[in-house]
């Protein structure tokens, strides 16, 4: 957030001077707002969810959510996942899919939450999850960082150039917990399948660390684990990796809405009679 600043030697020289009454311009007492620089776009940002009022989880501040991972000092939850911010059009695509949502579970007790935007109205980014929330202790967060950073520039993965990803399917899903179902799009498997090997190595990442895979079991993440020694190095991907290992296509997802209830089996299917391939055909003209 860009707000004014001023420097040490202004703040000094202002407390040694003696304090005395002053008279603001005509101009500022008239208008206090017009000397003061206008606030940023990603302003409501900073203010995306409810002000807490409670040091203990309270699912009322936060639309009958709980916490999934307790607060304990010196944890740390962390989430992989690949970011995106729709463009405007998309947005419009998107807000379209949940209102048709709505309209099919008309007269159903399900209340719908958009993750599209904030209660401000702000505009929130989407994601494809690499990993699962899990809990990183304050000793282990830098070395998981460098060893994730080096095993992803180590590999043939191209990280950091963008690749396509395409929706094909609605459905809804719940979390572990079963306190929360997401209604998602499915992905498509992309180019080089991308999404499989980065999911690989999240996964053998934080099985370094003892946290618990995304989609492979943990006897897979385990076995893996073992074939390298049990060291801290995770086994470098050849060229042809991306073609190898299970393939969780179909598990790759983006979330565009949440409810506390899941759905009866009819309403699976009004969910699933969507028609997602209208809005393929306009973004296509």
């Amino acid at each position: 957030m860009a707000l004014v600043q001023y420097s040490e030697s202004e703040s000094e020289v202002e407390n040694e001077l003696p304090q005395r009454p002053t008279k603001r311009p005509r101009q500022a007492a008239n208008n206090p707002s017009s000397s003061l620089p206008p606030l940023p776009a990603a302003f409501h940002d900073l203010y995306a969810s409810s002000t807490r009022v409670s040091v203990t989880d309270d699912p009322s501040l936060h639309g009958g959510r709980k916490r999934v991972i307790p607060h304990v000092e010196g944890n740390w939850p962390t989430h992989i996942y690949l970011e995106w911010y729709p463009s405007k059009d998309e947005l419009s695509i998107l807000s379209d899919v949940i209102d048709q949502i709505n309209d099919r579970l008309d007269g159903s007790t399900i209340q719908l939450h958009s993750l599209l935007h904030s209660d401000l109205g702000a505009q929130l980014p989407l994601h494809i999850s690499l990993s699962r929330p899990v809990v990183l202790r304050t000793e282990q967060r830098q070395s998981f960082l460098e060893l994730f950073q080096s095993q992803l520039k180590e590999s043939q993965i191209p990280a950091y150039a963008r690749f396509n990803v395409t929706t094909n399917s609605l459905d809804c899903v719940s979390n572990y917990e079963k306190t929360r179902w997401f209604y998602v799009l499915r992905a498509e498997k992309p180019e080089e399948n991308a999404l499989n090997r980065l999911l690989r190595l999240s996964n053998r990442a934080l099985a370094r660390f003892e946290q618990p895979p995304l989609y492979e079991s943990s006897q897979d993440v385990a076995a893996v684990r073992k074939s390298n020694g049990g060291g801290t190095t995770l086994p470098r991907e050849s060229s042809d990796s991306g073609q190898t290992g299970a393939d969780y296509s179909r598990c790759f997802h983006i979330s565009l809405a949440w409810s506390l209830t899941g759905l009866s089996s009819a309403e699976s299917e009004l969910i699933g009679g969507v028609d997602l391939q209208k809005y393929t055909a306009a973004v296509e003209r």
